[in-house]
């Protein structure tokens, strides 16, 4: 059986939900709405189910920690899909968080809150930080995971309505597309 294909969000409020719906539809792709929470509540044997039972890839799904230190449920849920041998997660997209006491993860790129793929990370607003790694309270386990792809947001609900579903989820839908682009999923777009 051929793995599914998943790409990871670490945000679930309900701003992230909409765009993240949005942007998983922009795609062609299923989103696991049930993941969205601020934070995670399902587990993550839980999302895979879910995954599993999906029409069709890629699928997309939130993973959430809403702050928590240490290794949250967004975290727990993100860490079991990434070891899942059903599953090929083709990539994260980080939301930042400006958190106090970031150690910082390293991005591969990040999408600004107008729309330009940089190669620094960018801070909870969209805006281009020019450093090389993301803070959020969603991606510490990541740091031992050096194979990922990973593409940094802002959060959402806070890039100027940049990020509006009104507008399509401009900003969520590249990050995605990003990720496909980088698997061989999708014809690259200018």
């Amino acid at each position: 059986m051929d793995k599914r294909k998943v790409i990871l969000v670490t945000d679930g409020d309900m701003a992230a939900k909409e765009a993240v719906e949005k942007a998983t539809a922009n795609i062609g792709g299923r989103c696991i709405s049930s993941s969205a929470g601020n934070p995670t509540s399902l587990s993550g044997k839980e999302i895979e189910e879910r995954i599993l039972e999906a029409k069709h890839d890629p699928v997309v799904v939130m993973v959430d920690d809403r702050g928590a230190k240490g290794k949250g449920p967004g975290e727990r849920a993100m860490e079991y899909l990434l070891d899942c041998r059903k599953l090929d997660v083709l990539g994260i997209v980080a939301v930042s968080s400006n958190g106090k006491d970031c150690n910082g993860l390293k991005i591969d790129y990040s999408v600004t809150k107008t729309g330009e793929i940089v190669k620094h990370a960018v801070d909870k607003f969209g805006d281009n930080t020019y450093s090389g790694k993301i803070c959020g309270d969603t991606l510490s386990i990541l740091r031992s995971r050096r194979e990922m792809f990973i593409v940094g947001i802002g959060d959402p609900g806070k890039m100027d309505y940049q990020d509006d579903v009104s507008k399509g989820a401009p900003i969520t839908t590249k990050a995605l597309r990003i990720i496909l682009e980088h698997d061989g999923s999708m014809q690259k777009h200018s």
